[in-house]
């Protein structure tokens, strides 16, 4: 049973030696309307805070040379805020440390300024000039603007279980934790993105909501999501269902687990896990990545003791960013991470039976946020 709400999940994590080498960020994603022209417009928001018992007067960016040169790491709380598409971006906004109200504690916030993120309330803006984008490279990000004002009502989550249970969680055993609170999130409100409008409703904005937190990323790094799904057999549309895909090579004190994922699929209110840390169900993992010069492309099969499922999913380079971040040890490894929301696939869903397989469903799926980087280890 993974579909449990669990707020004390998205509390801030950066306890113990996080406090000095860790990052803890809250991820929203979703889909709005143009006011003016209807279109619709994939966005994303996320609050990123790095090494909070390094905080200095100003923000401390890692890839700025005289901080490498000085070997100071990274400091600071990020708001990451843009749109996909083929004139995507995404903006950075940073602040020290010193300078951010956090409550911690369930239900956690985090306030800067005009910025503010909560379990309920997502509001902020960002403004990077071409100029001050060309003159920063450490700020690691495009131009543009944006501004937002949502409310979040989170509806299916996909809690992973042991691998953050209270006691890993104390231990800080894993390299890179996980929790998907809202991996149907309902969003109602406003977006404005480079002088245009865009209405966000909850009907229509396929929204996600996730957190991720720990001392490194992993490589590769996979992330595959949508509520967005319609079943091929019936034609109708799955009101009640969500599947979430991530990991790729988790890493328990250093040592890697490789080629695993923690995938979960609510179909219409059943639940079907994936998940290598739950050792009895004998999850096994494929997946592969791929890319031409104009797409990209996933696959991933994944089998228990009960059920299977199949997934397909591609999305094209020109609706996708290259994201960037820098870990706490200030390195930037991560340069090649391919990030979108305008995913479409197909996911076949078996439960298994003395006979054989048995087909669930094949659902098609759209506004698929998915992710993948892999870096060349030291």
């Amino acid at each position: 049973m993974f579909n449990l709400l669990d707020p004390r999940k998205n509390e801030f994590m950066l306890t113990g030696p996080f406090r000095w080498k860790g990052y803890d960020w809250w991820w929203h994603s979703f889909t709005g309307k143009n006011v003016r022209t209807g279109e619709e417009r994939p966005f994303f928001i996320e609050f990123f805070i790095c090494n909070p018992a390094l905080a200095r007067k100003e923000p401390t960016l890692g890839q700025l040379p005289e901080n490498k040169a000085r070997g100071r790491r990274p400091s600071y709380l990020m708001v990451k805020a843009g749109a996909w598409g083929e004139d995507g971006t995404q903006l950075h906004r940073f602040f020290s440390l010193k300078d951010v109200t956090i409550r911690g504690k369930a239900p956690y916030s985090v306030r800067a300024e005009d910025c503010y993120s909560s379990e309920t309330v997502l509001k902020g803006s960002v403004e990077i000039t071409e100029q001050e984008a060309e003159e920063h490279p450490e700020w690691m990000c495009g131009s543009g603007s944006m501004r937002w004002e949502l409310l979040l009502d989170k509806q299916i989550a996909f809690n992973v279980g042991y691998g953050t249970s209270p006691a890993l969680r104390f231990l800080k055993a894993f390299e890179m934790y996980w929790h998907a609170e809202g991996m149907k999130t309902a969003y109602t409100g406003k977006v404005w993105f480079n002088g245009e409008e865009y209405d966000v409703e909850p009907e229509s904005c396929f929204g996600y909501a996730d957190k991720n937190w720990g001392r490194g990323f992993t490589s590769p790094w996979v992330w595959l999501s949508s509520n967005d799904l319609v079943s091929n057999l019936t034609g109708e549309r799955l009101m009640n269902s969500a599947f979430d895909i991530g990991g790729g090579c988790p890493k328990i004190y250093f040592l890697p687990l490789r080629r695993k994922l923690l995938s979960a699929f609510c179909y219409e209110g059943m639940d079907y896990e994936f998940n290598f840390s739950k050792f009895w169900t004998l999850t096994r993992t494929r997946f592969d990545f791929r890319e031409t010069e104009e797409d990209v492309f996933w696959t991933v099969r994944q089998e228990t003791t009960r059920a299977i499922m199949e997934t397909e999913i591609t999305c094209h380079k020109k609706d996708m960013l290259l994201v960037n971040y820098e870990a706490p040890d200030g390195s930037k490894r991560h340069n090649q991470l391919w990030n979108g929301g305008n995913g479409i696939g197909v996911i076949r869903l078996y439960e298994k039976h003395p006979g054989g397989p048995m087909l669930v469903d094949e659902v098609r799926a759209g506004h698929i946020g998915c992710e993948y980087g892999e870096y060349d280890p030291l």
